[in-house]
């Protein structure tokens, strides 16, 4: 009797196991389908609907309270890429991602070139392509861990999906960090040069777009010599990429 006992109280604490695994499963699948779908749907809508914030200026908000400073405003505006200067888009290809336009997302030969400068000198440097930075900065903060990359991924792949290459480079020069909660190339243009965005030159979108790797460190109105440098490096990149490389990106009918 007290075999059997024992053996029906095992089995109904095993039953209780499973129940609790399988409401655990059950649950995890309603969220994994349900952040795949708003996933999904946000980046469709993105597709045409401008971004009113990003999840980057979000933490620029969340950085401010944590650490007690007063609230400040974001500097932020959006401005159709009809109205941002070629040579914008030029300088951040030529700066950020060379093979823009003909990678999926993933600039696979980047990413080995950084390991083996990993290997080699001990530096690690990033081989993230304006579409993944798109994606971190829309959807993700600025913290480090697996997950967060495979997120970022996920957004990679569905942004290359949906959007062509034209509102990939259009978002980006929108949402691009350009210091202290300025965000977008107009409002940059503005504060450092004192003129709307379509008015830069090669030097002017060569010297923002060698702030962007960090931009709470490169200032582009009080320029140090390695900004100068690397901005004079962005131009010759500019130079030898063929016209024929951007066409796609200024066809108005896209």
């Amino acid at each position: 009797m007290t075999s059997f006992l024992a053996r029906k109280r095992k089995s109904r604490t095993a039953r209780k196991h499973r129940s609790r695994w399988q409401r655990f499963w059950r649950i995890t699948a309603a969220l994994l389908l349900f952040f795949i779908a708003t996933s999904c749907l946000s980046v469709l809508l993105l597709r045409w609907i401008p971004p009113v914030t990003t999840a980057f200026m979000c933490y620029r908000h969340y950085q401010d309270f944590q650490e007690n400073r007063p609230f400040t405003r974001i500097d932020f505006s959006w401005t159709s890429l009809d109205r941002i200067s070629p040579q914008m888009a030029k300088a951040v290809i030529a700066a950020e991602d060379q093979r823009f336009l003909r990678h999926r997302g993933f600039d696979f030969d980047a990413m080995l070139t950084a390991v083996d400068d990993y290997f080699e000198q001990g530096r690690l440097r990033g081989a993230s392509t304006i579409t993944q930075q798109v994606a971190k900065n829309l959807f993700l903060v600025p913290a480090k861990s697996f997950l967060r990359k495979i997120v970022e991924a996920w957004f990679t792949v569905l942004i290359e999906s949906m959007w062509s290459k034209r509102r990939i480079i259009e978002v980006y020069l929108n949402i691009a960090e350009f210091g202290d909660h300025l965000f977008g190339v107009e409002q940059a243009s503005r504060r450092y040069f004192g003129i709307p965005a379509d008015r830069l030159n090669a030097r002017q979108a060569a010297l923002l777009a060698a702030t962007l790797p960090n931009p709470g460190k490169f200032h582009a109105d009080r320029p140090s010599s390695y900004l100068r440098q690397r901005q004079g490096w962005i131009l010759a990149q500019m130079t030898r990429l063929p016209r024929r490389y951007y066409a796609s990106l200024f066809a108005q009918n896209q």
